[in-house]
């Protein structure tokens, strides 16, 4: 089975980036109001670990731990660093954590959930997938769902990666990941027509086409026999994305023929 990764399988928390980050929360935590002293500690964090800082990210969120030590989004947060930090076993722990405290967190959950897709662990990233979606005042669903047609292509479950994906383009009829792996899932089942319908839809939403992209076009003009579109996208693989998989996919295949 090909695994099926997209490079923009994003996590869903909001990482706020600032250009300059001041650090003036007045007195000290404890003193005042300390959920405002709290809320104030997480913010800084995130805008850390925004510009990739870290340390002075987990100083931050030790600081807010201080003021209280079962706050889900301090524990998220702290997910967040150590995923990308490498410390995965701290990372999983702080997601659950997270979850323990306040099961209906739903962007912790959605996080912790491409936290193991990362580590392809797909089937329990599809159930946790599945439980995000459930959430329909969660802000991240149309992407949670997207994350969930991808859990279950790696699982082979096409049935259930078609069923997400066309949620999706209900709520956003022009979501190129959704369009594409749809063009993609109509063509594995032979349904040339429909797969060039979305193909041609994902064309017109997306600046530039991805690797992925231009391995549909070759594939359904293959399979339309229209030589002159095949060789333009292949053509166009090459000079865009020569060190992709697509375009060494196509050249071991070429060679072959």
């Amino acid at each position: 089975m090909k695994t099926v990764i997209l490079g923009l399988f994003a996590m869903a928390a909001v990482l706020f980036l600032s250009s300059c980050i001041t650090e003036t929360v007045g007195g000290t935590d404890n003193e005042g109001d300390p959920e405002a002293a709290l809320e104030r500690r997480v913010e800084l964090a995130r805008q850390y670990i925004g510009r990739g800082d870290w340390e002075n990210a987990k100083r931050n969120l030790e600081l807010a731990n201080n003021i209280d030590s079962d706050n889900p989004s301090v524990h998220e947060a702290f997910g967040l660093v150590y995923q990308s930090t490498g410390e995965y076993d701290r990372a999983e722990e702080s997601f659950k954590r997270a979850l323990r405290v306040d099961p209906q967190f739903s962007r912790a959950r959605n996080n912790y959930a491409a936290f193991l897709f990362f580590l392809g662990r797909y089937e329990e990233a599809e159930a946790q997938f599945a439980i995000v979606v459930e959430d329909s005042l969660y802000s991240g669903r149309p992407m949670a769902y997207i994350n969930l047609g991808m859990s279950r292509l790696n699982l082979q479950d096409s049935v259930g990666a078609e069923d997400a994906f066309t949620r999706v383009l209900r709520m956003d009829r022009r979501s190129p990941i959704a369009l594409l792996e749809m063009g993609y899932l109509r063509l594995a089942a032979d349904d040339i027509a429909n797969a060039q319908s979305y193909y041609g839809v994902y064309r017109t939403v997306v600046p530039r086409q991805s690797s992925r992209g231009f391995m549909l076009g070759i594939k359904l003009s293959e399979a339309a026999g229209d030589e002159d579109a095949q060789s333009s996208y292949e053509l166009a693989l090459r000079n865009l994305y020569p060190d992709s998989q697509e375009y060494q996919a196509l050249q071991a295949q070429q060679g072959l023929q």
